[in-house]
């Protein structure tokens, strides 16, 4: 698709069919296992999307967000390799979720576990959202904002604009120059593509041997039109046993602390 065309028109993104990659293959280093909760783990440490937030899987709940949003058709899961029969019985069993088609084991980096997931959706998935397995307070209002967002350009992402004043610095500490905050976004995900885009950007980034920080990173390389949405500094990325009461805060605060597939569009 060339950029900034439309096959489906405006008011298409809710017939597109959208398969999302959530990417809950890390091991989580900075997050302590033994100080917080987690499900039974039969004497392993469990990675961080495990760890319990209120009440059940961090990764249980990024499910949930998706599984509500009705233009996602179906859910690949990218877990650390050994751990696919644990998220199905302790993540996506207890809970009923209908669209998690798949449980593949991630590569050794992030990078390596989207192309893994891109290569096991579906025929016939049009758009493919990736979002990381440990931001559990993404909304669903906002899943489809980026959804709508990809339909009109070649993909989109959701941040958040910066706030204070940014400054490039040296290996000296030393102050480079100041940068223009207006111009400078924080990106979260989701981050959406077409998925032809998506795979043409994996594709080269191979043959390259170029390592992104995000899905994004890849797609603008090629010169692609890539939207922003704006988000919320709620949808925080858990990283350190500090983030999990905030995290279950912003939970309780935007009621999405409830069972499996109670918060739907």
């Amino acid at each position: 698709m060339s950029a900034g065309s439309n096959r489906w028109g405006r008011e298409g993104s809710s017939r597109v069919p959208v398969a999302a990659i959530i990417v809950a293959a890390g091991l989580g280093r900075r997050m302590d296992s033994g100080r917080v909760a987690c499900p039974p783990s039969h004497g392993r440490t469990r990675a961080k999307q495990f760890l319990l937030l209120a009440g059940r899987p961090i990764l249980s709940h990024v499910i949930d967000r998706f599984e509500a949003v009705p233009q996602i058709e179906e859910i690949v899961v990218m877990v650390p390799p050994g751990e696919e029969s644990f998220c199905a019985d302790e993540v996506v069993q207890p809970f009923g979720f209908r669209k998690v088609m798949r449980i593949l084991p991630g590569g050794p980096e992030r990078q390596a576990s989207v192309a893994l997931g891109l290569a096991a959706i579906s025929d016939g998935i049009e758009l493919v959202a990736v979002h990381d397995g440990v931001r559990p307070c993404v909304t669903p209002e906002q899943i489809a904002a980026v959804i709508a967002a990809a339909v009109e350009a070649d993909g989109a992402v959701l941040a958040i604009p910066l706030r204070d004043t940014p400054k490039q610095v040296g290996e000296d500490r030393m102050i480079r120059q100041t940068l223009p905050r207006r111009e400078i976004w924080l990106a979260q995900t989701p981050q959406v593509f077409h998925r032809t885009t998506l795979q043409a950007a994996y594709a080269r980034a191979a043959a390259d041997g170029f390592s992104g920080t995000d899905d994004a990173a890849l797609v603008e390389r090629l010169g692609y039109r890539v939207a922003v949405v704006e988000g919320s500094a709620m949808n925080l990325k858990i990283t350190t046993p500090e983030d999990l009461p905030v995290a279950e805060q912003w939970l309780a605060s935007a009621n999405l602390v409830h069972g499996a597939n109670r918060h739907r569009l």
